[in-house]
């Protein structure tokens, strides 16, 4: 299970999307344009932090969508038959309610010691926890396993005073999901 990668989340567009994976010492994400794939790999002793956000024009969503067959269905009530017009008017009054039932879309930015990217890691905020989260333990997992020295050199300290150490750095280090902040507004 070396190099297996599990697919953690995906956003889809009209042109492509985006599909995230993770392996033990990576994060991948696999960008689709038509026909072409660019792939950005993030390797998770690298990463300083991932920020997720509503996205401030996620209202539009909401009612560009749903003013159209809103309109078409009072027009069509008026001039034409009103079982019509309440048709288009519940599919309208649908779209909003499964809109508002999503909720707002997020954006993403990922900070990694070398780079910085704006990719989106989730089409919507409401499941940035869970993603985070399982980002967040494989960060904690790959940072926990200690680097082999390629010299071996003679210590005096005791090896259970290195782990004891070790561990309490762990312990010590800032979590990813908890530095990532996500607003209801």
């Amino acid at each position: 299970m070396e190099g297996m990668f599990r697919k953690i989340s995906r956003v889809g567009s009209l042109a492509g999307g985006t599909k995230w994976y993770l392996s033990h010492d990576c994060l991948l994400a696999a960008k689709r344009k038509m026909y072409v794939v660019e792939y950005r790999r993030f390797y998770l002793r690298d990463l300083e932090s991932i920020v997720v956000w509503p996205s401030r024009s996620w209202w539009l969503r909401v009612t560009i969508p749903a003013m159209l067959p809103a309109a078409l269905g009072a027009s069509l009530w008026a001039w034409v038959n009103a079982t019509a017009g309440e048709i288009f008017i519940a599919i309208g009054v649908a779209w909003v309610l499964l809109e508002l039932a999503l909720g707002p879309t997020a954006r993403s930015y990922i900070r990694t010691t070398g780079a910085s990217v704006d990719l989106r890691l989730v089409k919507r905020t409401r499941r940035a926890r869970k993603v985070l989260a399982i980002i967040d333990d494989a960060v904690r997992a790959s940072r926990d396993v200690p680097a082999q020295p390629a010299v071996a050199h003679a210590s005096s300290q005791p090896v259970a005073a290195s782990v004891a150490t070790n561990s309490q750095a762990a312990a010590a280090a800032p979590s990813i999901a908890a530095a990532t902040q996500t607003n209801a507004s």
